[in-house]
């Protein structure tokens, strides 16, 4: 007996804001994707919303495709450039 494959679904949420309300509707969407057989993947996240799903531990359980931008990527507040201790330039 074989397993039959599964259909992948691709979801634009480009549009959607970073917030609760966005996390619960994606979790939802993933649950009833899952339910049906099928396999959700999310594409063209903004930067907002995938460290949101990050920092809830919910990146790779919704399957967000990276948006292939890493680059552009700002710095996060309160990290810092590694230096010496003698080095007072900074």
């Amino acid at each position: 007996m074989t397993t039959p494959r599964r259909s992948t679904v691709s979801c634009d949420v480009g549009a959607l804001r970073a917030d609760a309300v966005t996390i619960d509707l994606l979790a939802r969407l993933q649950l009833a994707a899952r339910r049906a057989g099928l396999e959700l993947r999310l594409r063209g996240a903004s930067n907002d919303l995938e460290d949101l799903l990050a920092f809830v531990g919910l990146r790779d359980v919704l399957r967000v495709q990276g948006s292939g931008q890493a680059e552009e990527r700002k710095q996060g507040v309160g990290v810092e450039e590694e230096r010496e201790l003698g080095d007072l330039s900074a």
